[in-house]
């Protein structure tokens, strides 16, 4: 395993968003997690910015419809992979890397009775364990930030989709260069690896032969410092394990950077040609 992979195994094996902390929250507002709901989950399951609207986005501009096979890349705990299936009624696929979060993904999608059309599976979004051309769609939410090359993962996206499907993602950028300290403070405490601005971004999806739709720039509309203050304070409370002290100094600095438009996010929609 990678330095960078361990980084993000840790780094999410101590985030502030878990199975426990959900099943808790569920159970003290119900009394019991008897007959749970998919829709039951989705208040607390969707871990990236703007919620089930995001994915909405994401879902409309993939082309996900009922029957699509659909591959969510950095699934974490299914949240987005549950709520495809229930919604829309896809078949999909999460791939995630932190054992965890794959086995809390699987209770979770157990307890709603989703686990036919909905599946988390442990593995690697740069060699993922799917075959060639068995998707209409690839999603993923912030998360290719954490792949240390993100090339073999969008080369794997391609790899995966069918001719004229699509793949359709939100991940972090840089706007400005971030300084040594700051990029070494994101790696330490989010394990964000090295960011690219949306032109780069651009350039690196046309390099595997997918071709850009549109290219959305979010940076005006993200930033969750006071979120993950309640989500570390919710973790403390249900006696689960709190986001590390690391974690807490970098989403600090992280706001800050976002305030100052040195980070932000972009949406970017792109499509697997035809051969020639």
């Amino acid at each position: 395993m990678s330095d960078a992979t361990s980084q993000t195994v840790y780094f999410y094996d101590r985030h502030p968003i878990s199975c426990e902390i959900i099943l808790a929250k569920l159970r003290a507002s119900r009394g019991h997690l008897d007959g749970l709901r998919p829709e039951e989950l989705f208040p607390h399951d969707q871990d990236h910015y703007g919620g089930l609207a995001a994915t909405d986005e994401l879902a409309r501009e993939a082309q996900v419809s009922n029957g699509s096979r659909v591959a969510d890349f950095c699934a974490g705990l299914g949240g987005t992979v549950r709520y495809l299936a229930h919604k829309y009624g896809a078949d999909v696929t999460g791939i995630e890397l932190t054992p965890a979060r794959v086995s809390g993904a699987q209770e979770l999608t157990r307890r709603v009775g989703l686990h036919g059309t909905a599946r988390i599976v442990e593995g690697n979004v740069m060699d993922v364990p799917l075959p060639d051309a068995s998707m209409d769609a690839v999603v993923s939410q912030e998360a290719f930030c954490h792949i240390p090359d993100v090339k073999r993962a969008v080369a794997e996206a391609f790899r995966i989709l069918r001719t004229d499907s699509r793949l359709a993602f939100t991940d972090w950028i840089a706007n400005q260069p971030l300084t040594a300290a700051d990029a070494q403070l994101m790696r330490e405490g989010m394990a964000i690896q090295p960011l690219r601005t949306i032109p780069e971004y651009r350039s690196l999806v046309e390099s595997v032969g997918l071709r850009v739709i549109s290219t959305t720039d979010l940076t005006e509309e993200w930033g969750r410092l006071a979120m993950y203050q309640l989500l570390r304070e919710e973790a403390r409370q249900a006696g689960t394990p709190m986001g590390h002290d690391a974690f807490h100094k970098s989403y600090i600095r992280f706001v800050d950077l976002i305030h100052e438009r040195k980070m932000g996010g972009v949406r970017m929609v792109v499509t697997k040609l035809p051969r020639d």
